[in-house]
Order: structure tokens, then sequence, then C-alpha cells
């Protein structure tokens, strides 16, 4: 009797040859977010401006700004996230025989590569203005430490290059030297009066960068300070005590502000990195939404 063949338990999986990545929906999700997060960046500019204003006690403070801007970047990214993904899952093709697992498993890898694909669009669009804001706040930062220091070249006269620096150190040599008797003002100076601020511009450099001024120089300030203006020795020093202590203080402002712009940028970071990283989460559940959608 001749045995009839079984059936095979399964047949053998055959691999589709189309792809899994509907790169066409990818790119359409991308553009679409990319396109709203710049109008809404113009947009969070215009109300910005509007809350700002140049002149004293008018407009929101800095803080209240810089909470707003924030929260609005925040908003930003996850507004043009959620309609990134939400297209690209309602352009995609529909996979046909494919399991419901695998749909959304699929579904939301598109999501996450729209928005990854978005987020470079816009930082190769604003890397222009990226690295100017930046190369701008190293200089800031750079002045300030340089405004602590009272600048290199600050010297006895001002300069177009060394402005801030040098014009606070040319206002802190006029209070030395300024007159006992406000009608030496009217006789014009001379060398020895240009070398002794020079000099005096240089000691309070010194003292600036060092931290301290030695008490030789101490002295030779109060020295210079008191044949200048004809106080005495002893007003002369207590000048230079108080000019000293007006310098500290203006160092000790500028690296508080330093470190309260640090802080900021810190804070900024990790506000950023943590807002993007939900909106990446908010593409792969928009692009899920849309898929379903798409199929039913």
């Amino acid at each position: 009797m001749a045995s009839i063949p079984l059936a095979p338990d399964s047949a053998p999986a055959v691999e589709s040859s189309s792809s899994a990545i509907s790169w066409a929906a990818i790119i359409a999700g991308a553009v679409s977010a990319a396109a709203l997060t710049f109008v809404l960046m113009l947009l969070g500019s215009g109300l910005g401006l509007a809350m700002v204003s140049p002149w004293t006690n008018h407009g929101a403070g800095i803080t209240t700004f810089a909470v707003s801007a924030a929260i609005w970047m925040i908003v930003v990214q996850w507004l043009s996230s959620a309609v990134g993904g939400y297209m690209t899952g309602r352009l995609r093709v529909k996979w046909v025989g494919v399991h419901t697992d695998e749909t959304f498993f699929r579904d939301t890898a598109h999501g996450l590569l729209a928005w990854a694909l978005a987020t470079l669009l816009v930082v190769c669009i604003a890397s222009s203005s990226l690295t100017s804001a930046v190369g701008t706040g190293v200089q800031a930062a750079s002045n300030v430490a340089s405004g602590a220091a009272m600048g290199a070249s600050a010297g006895a006269g001002p300069s177009a290059d060394d402005g801030a620096s040098s014009a606070a150190t040319s206002y802190f040599v006029d209070s030395l030297f300024r007159p006992n008797d406000p009608t030496r003002l009217a006789t014009p100076g001379t060398e020895g009066d240009a070398a002794a601020a020079a000099q005096a511009s240089r000691i309070l450099i010194a003292s600036a960068a060092a931290g301290e001024i030695s008490p030789a120089d101490k002295t030779y300030l109060g020295q210079l300070v008191a044949a200048r203006t004809g106080l005495s020795e002893a007003d002369a020093t207590a000048r230079v005590d108080a000019v000293l202590t007006q310098v500290e203080q203006a160092k000790t402002k500028t690296q508080e502000a330093a470190d309260t712009a640090r802080k900021a940028g810190i804070a900024f970071a990790l506000m950023a990195a943590l807002s993007l990283v939900i909106g990446a989460f908010i593409a792969s559940v928009a692009a899920a939404l849309g898929g379903r959608l798409r199929d039913a």
C-alpha cells in the first residue's frame, strides 16, 4: 500500500522584497515638523520682543522672560514632534500581512526617524545663528573676565579696542588723582601727571589680576596720589583704600554675573536635552496613532 505524503506543518517563510521603511513618509513628516518649528520660533520671537522694553520698570523682568522662553521652547518642540510624527504615520504605505506588534514597532520607528531628521534639519538651518550666538556668549564671558582683571591694555588712555575695561580703569584712576582743590583741573596736565596715571593704572591692573595689592605698591600708590592731588599722605592712603575697595566690588559683581550666566547655561542645556527626549517620545506615539488611523 503506497504511503500518502504528509503536508508540511508550515510553509517556508518568504522574505518581502519591499523595505519596511517608508522614507517618503519620514521625509514628509520631518519637513512638516521643521517648518512648524520655524514658524513657531518666529512667533515666539515676536511675543518675546513684545514682553521686553528698553525703558526702566517697563516690560517683563529677566527671570520672567527666561522662564517664558524656556516654556515656549518646550511647546515648540512638542508640537512640532507631534505634527511630524502624525504626518509620518498617516502618509506611510499600508503594510499587508504584517503582525500588529510589528506594525506598531515600525510606526514608532518611523516617528523616531522623522523626529531625528527634523532635528537635524533645524540644526543645519540654524547653525549659523547658533554659532553667532555662542560666539557672542563666549566673547561676553571673555569681556567679563578681562573686565574683572581691568584689562591688560587699559593704561592711562582708553582706546576703541578695549573700551569697557579701559573706561573702568580710567574711572578708578581719575578717582585716585582727583584734586583736593577742583580748580587744579583747569591747569593743563604735565608729562609727569600722565606718567603717574599710567603707573597707577598698571598697579591697579596687576593688583586686580593677583587678587590683592602688595604693601610696596600700595605705599607707592599713596605717594603718587599725595604728590598729584595735594592731599596728605594719610588722606591719600585712605583714598587708595577706598578705590581698591571699589575695584574689588566691581570684580565681585562681574564674577557673580559670570557665575549666574554659567548656571543659566547649564539649566538651559539640561532643559533642552530633556525637551528633545520627550519630543522623540511624542513623535513616536503620534506616528503610531497616525498609522493606526491609516490602517483603520
